[in-house]
């Protein structure tokens, strides 16, 4: 079961465990052979959405040729038509949370790997997001973090939107914590958030507080470092 202090960790983080069975669900762990070509799937693949060139992808992220045909590989299976909608993205998220509700957090989620903001996650979307969660520096990952938290992008973050995190947590969380959540849970956890964060006390976290903040907590820092060996 996940501790009430574990809540703040899941507002600062992309969920660990999460982004592991998103990777599962979309087969990535698939062993591909040094025969296949990634670059034969883009052009034999009857798809809406066709992804950039093998060669540029590699330019374009941290992974290697292996990794990305491993990943085009898994993406296609799911999604034939080369794109994730929301609604199929929530679906995912779903299957994990049967007792709970995850279509709000599975929402924010989404929106920070929709970087085009047409509301699908193409093959590109997905690798540059897995990218910087994955393979980025501890900088890249905490400004990944911030944008996830940052729901209307405008440069900080409020009591509002972290309130609907929290809320979209609880929501998918709850009813697996212990003790169990009371309902003034998630506004005590925003408290918490912001004590720790806005440093000028000014009623919002910035993106400067926000890494500061956690660099400077080491619990923070050791949870960054599970993401490296991930694939």
């Amino acid at each position: 079961m996940l501790s009430l202090d574990g809540l703040e960790m899941i507002a600062v983080l992309v969920v660990m465990g999460l982004i592991v069975k998103v990777l599962e669900q979309f087969g990535l762990f698939e062993v591909v052979g040094e025969e296949d070509s990634v670059e034969d799937d883009f052009e034999l693949s009857t798809v809406c959405h066709r992804p950039e060139g093998l060669d540029k992808l590699q330019e374009q992220t941290k992974f290697t040729k292996k990794e990305l045909q491993v990943l085009y590989r898994g993406f296609k299976n799911e999604c034939p038509s080369g794109v994730v909608n929301e609604e199929t993205f929530k679906t995912i998220y779903s299957k994990f949370f049967p007792q709970g509700d995850s279509g709000a957090y599975a929402h924010f989620l989404f929106e920070a790997f929709d970087t085009n903001k047409n509301g699908s996650v193409s093959f590109e979307d997905f690798v540059f997001g897995l990218s910087i969660i994955l393979r980025g520096t501890i900088n890249d990952r905490l400004n990944w973090a911030f944008n996830l938290y940052d729901l209307n992008k405008d440069g900080c973050i409020t009591k509002e939107e972290m309130m609907d995190i929290m809320k979209s947590i609880y929501d998918m969380m709850g009813k697996y914590t212990y003790p169990c959540m009371q309902d003034e849970a998630p506004r005590e956890h925003v408290e918490s958030f912001f004590q720790k964060m806005d440093r000028n006390n000014d009623g919002v976290v910035t993106i400067d507080e926000f890494i500061e903040s956690c660099q400077k907590d080491e619990n923070i820092m050791q949870s960054m470092q599970l993401f490296d060996n991930v694939i």
